[in-house]
């Protein structure tokens, strides 16, 4: 007889929990739509470096200059000429591979935070953490409107990430001594 009580409870219990859709929580799926959106940026940075195998970069970027108009004058555009004598085909295919691994974390901490997976979070607090001192570096260096909208981004990633993972551990840590 319990053990039919039981089995009734815990069948009305799963079917409140199949009823009721689970919220996402906004934020993650914010944090997930910027990684996954990184990582199609990433890819497609990838695909134009190995595109460019093989490839004369010096007579590309002229030809652009010239179709952009920029006359060679300007410092920059001299500059710009002249480093790109330095990329080669195995730079190139560096470049390509690094940006393709980056592209792949960004993917898959955009998926295990869109699932709500733990893993993920960790994984993306300690990634974002991670390049931080690079950014504050590079913003105090030179500020730009692009830099600044970036770290402030990543910054609040990882706070709130770590904010979660403080609440998650303080939870574990209550229902462990019930």
């Amino acid at each position: 007889m319990f053990a039919l009580v039981r089995a009734k409870i815990m069948t009305g219990s799963a079917l409140q929990v199949l009823s009721k859709p689970k919220r996402r929580n906004r934020w993650l799926v914010l944090i997930a739509a910027f990684k996954l959106s990184q990582a199609l940026l990433f890819t497609a940075i990838g695909v134009g470096a190995l595109r460019l195998v093989g490839k004369d970069i010096g007579d590309l970027l002229t030809r652009l200059a010239e179709h952009l108009h920029f006359s060679s004058e300007p410092r920059f555009v001299d500059f710009i000429l002249e480093k790109s004598s330095l990329v080669n085909d195995r730079l190139l295919l560096r470049i390509g591979a690094g940006v393709f691994i980056y592209a792949g974390l960004d993917l898959i901490e955009g998926i295990g935070l869109y699932l709500e997976k733990t893993w993920a979070e960790y994984l993306t607090l300690a990634i974002t953490a991670s390049f931080l001192p690079w950014e504050i570096f590079e913003e105090l260096r030179k500020v730009t409107w692009i830099r600044s909208g970036l770290l402030a981004v990543n910054v609040l990633v990882v706070f709130y990430l770590f904010k979660m993972v403080l609440e998650r551990g303080k939870y574990r840590r209550e229902y462990e001594k019930e």
